[in-house]
């Protein structure tokens, strides 16, 4: 049976892999795992799909049915919850999303008390818990948990985000496309109160429509509102505002790798940057690394995965690190990946150099990485398959030290990604096909 937690929480199709039932189960778990001896509180927050509401309902009588109570902030970016948690002094926090899934997908994934993701024993512990048969008894009377709405949520979460900056944003344009998602209740207002300007695409939502050709996984409609209007920085959210990528004033995309260097520049000059050093992935850049090279920042390297990511920070003191993807965590300001924390910093960079976008990119040059999902039947089988093995140490050899080579799998995906980067933009995507191939062949 392949683990029922991924690298970012549980996810599949709503109401088929992720089933009510499961999460009355993963609900009942929270209760035991993450709440007092006494009477728990657990945080519960949601993105905008329409399986939201139903997977809360299930999972919310789980926590009560557990004997804790269930503090409702309805709709709020992931990251809310993290900050939120710790604010309140919650016992745990749980977050109803599929991130940058379509909008069949939904997701639950849990935070400790402390803000951050769970480390995989104790999700190894939850995930055995849902699949016994029950041996405990379940509460009754005034033990039963109860249901808390926390009205203020967003108000809190946006009023803390705001204080990551010490300036203001006025005379900046900033277009922002919501994604349909759950940004939409806190980026555009985070950013007026601010002092910016602000033009708004997707901030709406019907259910339906979260992270479907828009958002960080389609910049195109954010590239064109900035190209056909005086914007000074474009920003786009996956459904649950964890995650940001940026495009420029002329249109173009700047991605978390791109975001890191600056911002890391920016808080080494001040003294911000604990231990000199910036935590990244195994999907990092190599111009990333070059760049924080020649300033004399180092640069670690972890597993995909900002739970890895954030495990790293903390084992060594680090106040910046992220994926390529725009999930980037800035610890003195939150727990896990923010991306309206990611956005004012960005934006305060902007500002307080009094520089275009378009400039402050130039803190790295980018190596061409070409990178393919592969959908495959059982991704399991990438380790054991020897012809995938041999054709990778082929790939590095032609590649040497002017290139690299990544395949893996993706931890919430049946997708094998295959990754070539290299100072030649042809060279990468010629290795990149042959790989895809053999994966092909042999997983799909």
């Amino acid at each position: 049976m392949s683990r029922l937690f991924g690298t970012d929480g549980v996810r599949g199709v709503a109401n088929q892999q992720l089933t009510p039932e499961l999460a009355f189960r993963l609900g009942e778990a929270a209760g035991h795992f993450l709440g007092d001896k006494g009477r728990g509180r657990i945080l519960v927050g949601k993105d905008t799909r329409r399986s939201g509401d139903m997977i809360e309902a299930a999972l919310v009588a789980g926590i009560c049915s557990g004997g804790a109570d269930a503090l409702l902030c309805g709709i709020i970016p992931t990251p809310g919850i993290a900050y939120l948690t710790r604010a309140l002094e919650a016992d745990g926090g749980v977050v109803i999303s599929a991130s940058h899934n379509a909008p069949e997908y939904n997701g639950i994934k849990f935070f400790s008390r402390e803000g951050f993701k769970l480390p995989d024993d104790l999700e190894d512990e939850i995930e055995e818990f849902t699949h016994r048969e029950r041996t405990w008894v379940r509460p009754t009377g005034a033990d039963v948990g109860c249901v808390r709405h926390v009205d203020d949520a967003v108000a809190r979460y946006i009023a803390h985000a705001c204080e990551s900056i010490d300036c203001d944003l006025e005379g900046l344009t900033i277009a922002v496309d919501c994604g349909h998602g759950a940004a939409s209740v806190a980026t555009p207002a985070a950013l007026r109160e601010l002092g910016a300007k602000v033009i708004v695409i997707n901030g709406d939502w019907n259910g339906n429509d979260i992270n479907v050709a828009c958002g960080s996984t389609n910049l195109a409609p954010l590239a064109e509102l900035v190209m056909s209007h005086e914007v000074d920085l474009g920003v786009a959210h996956d459904g649950d505002a964890d995650r940001v990528l940026a495009v420029d004033e002329t249109g173009r995309e700047v991605d978390g790798d791109v975001i890191m260097a600056i911002c890391a520049e920016h808080m080494a000059e001040r003294g911000e940057l604990r231990n000199n050093t910036v935590v990244g992935t195994v999907m990092s850049n190599m111009g990333f690394e070059v760049a924080m090279r020649d300033r004399g920042i180092n640069l670690v390297k972890t597993k995909v995965g900002d739970r890895y990511v954030l495990e790293q920070m903390q084992a060594m003191d680090s106040a910046l690190g992220g994926e390529q993807s725009g999930h980037i965590v800035f610890m003195d300001h939150n727990t896990t990946g923010d991306g309206l924390v990611t956005v004012l910093k960005l934006a305060a960079v902007m500002k307080e150099r009094d520089l275009p976008l378009s400039e402050l990119r130039q803190v790295m040059r980018r190596y061409p990485q070409i990178l393919v999902n592969v959908p495959v039947v059982d991704k399991a089988l990438l380790v054991t398959s020897a012809a995938i093995a041999e054709a990778i140490a082929h790939a590095e050899a032609q590649l040497g030290d002017t290139g690299r080579v990544l395949v893996r799998a993706s931890g919430t995906e049946p997708l094998v990604r295959v990754m070539a980067e290299a100072s030649d933009e042809e060279q990468a995507r010629a290795v990149v096909d042959g790989l895809v191939t053999i994966v092909r062949s042999e997983l799909g």
